[in-house]
């Protein structure tokens, strides 16, 4: 893992309007972004063609041209990214989502759900618009639900990067983690029902 304070300094830089700190920054984190893509390519069936290496590129693209970036430290900046990683999955899920519109689909449990999305398009398109509802209601829990299933990062990594306490990121996931979940089973019944 890199120095802290050396990606803090260069994340200052780089929200500060130097262009070249983000490039002097990414190999720092280079191998916490690939584990973070590697972790949500795992789920996919083999042959796929967004690889994890492909993702972290985007990602990249994506954020070097980001206005005004405000990245507070090396968690907040993987949050950010864990969040650009999703809406790069949730726009792969679409497009690969549009050929092939299905009926209705079998209930899943929120974990199921997140394992079987990227694999299945239907389940990553309603995730994600489960997760903007819940973002335009709590968009603290919708941020955690991105850092932790998108993201990775831990409980305690999360409450680094929005500054609050491991107990109130716990709860809070658990609360967003079941309204998800019945966003989803309403889904699933609305598209049975169909």
């Amino acid at each position: 893992m890199a120095d802290a304070q050396t990606v803090t300094r260069l994340l200052r830089e780089f929200a500060g309007g130097d262009k070249a700190a983000f490039d002097r920054l990414v190999p720092l984190v280079y191998d916490e972004l690939r584990r973070i893509a590697d972790g949500q390519l795992r789920r996919e069936r083999p042959g796929h063609t967004l690889q994890p290496t492909a993702l972290v590129h985007e990602v990249y693209a994506r954020m070097v041209d980001q206005e005004q970036p405000d990245y507070h430290d090396r968690a907040h900046f993987l949050g950010i990214a864990s969040q650009v990683m999703r809406k790069i999955l949730i726009d792969h899920a679409r497009i690969k989502n549009a050929a092939k519109r299905g009926s209705g689909r079998e209930k899943l449990p929120i974990d199921e759900a997140r394992d079987a999305c990227v694999e299945r398009p239907d389940i990553m398109v309603e995730l994600d618009d489960a997760l903007t509802t819940l973002a335009s209601q709590d968009p603290r829990k919708a941020r955690l639900v991105e850092m932790r299933y998108f993201g990775g990062l831990t409980a305690e990594e999360s409450a680094e990067a929005l500054d609050l306490e491991v107990g109130v990121v716990r709860r809070e996931l658990r609360v967003a983690q079941a309204w998800l979940q019945r966003e989803l089973d309403r889904a699933a019944m609305t598209g049975q029902s169909q």
